[in-house]
């Protein structure tokens, strides 16, 4: 036999209200019971209100993302702080045997650190070989992203994106309401 628990707690109430407005919320004096029976769990998360974007819909691609194409230089993308998808790919023209490299690299305000590299060598005849990326990168205060192509045969071309300020909180796609 189930066993029923009384429940005081103003800031379950609280939350209740706020995510069941369409239950009317409770009135004073009424408290909230448990029971040892074994029942459905409703779900109340503010993605389950319907606030929140799921995570993978919340890194789309969108008007507020911003293009960029290197090539023959080191360019930096990004210096504010934050989450960053960086995504792209990034093209090279051989034909001979010199050695290139080109990659991402972030500075901490002192240091460079390559996060990501392409490196081509030996090619005997002229071709073309492209490789895609996507991921994300996190800036803190005094960090940038930048890119680097060693020359003209390498090209990088891609876009970024905010996903999540520097406390995580994350950013919605431009335009994007419920």
């Amino acid at each position: 036999m189930a066993e029923e628990f009384t429940i005081n707690s103003a800031a379950i109430e609280t939350k209740i209200n706020q995510l069941l407005p369409s239950q009317g919320g409770f009135q004073a004096g009424v408290d909230f019971s448990a029971s040892t029976m074994v029942i459905p769990i409703v779900d109340l998360t503010e993605t389950a209100e319907g606030s929140a974007l799921r995570q993978d819909l919340q890194t789309a691609i969108d008007t507020g993302s911003t293009p960029f194409t290197v090539s023959a230089t080191t360019t930096t993308l990004i210096i504010t702080t934050g989450f960053f998808r960086v995504f792209g790919t990034v093209t090279m023209r051989g034909g001979d045997d010199t050695a290139r490299a080109g990659s991402f690299i972030l500075n901490d305000g002192a240091t460079d650190k390559k996060i990501w590299q392409f490196n081509c060598k030996g090619m005997a005849t002229e071709s073309y070989m492209v490789a895609p990326y996507d991921f994300i990168v996190f800036l803190r205060a005094g960090d940038s992203f930048k890119c680097l192509s060693p020359n003209a045969e390498m090209q990088f071309g891609g876009s970024t994106r905010q996903v999540a300020d520097i406390s995580g909180n994350l950013t919605n796609p431009t335009g994007f309401s419920l």
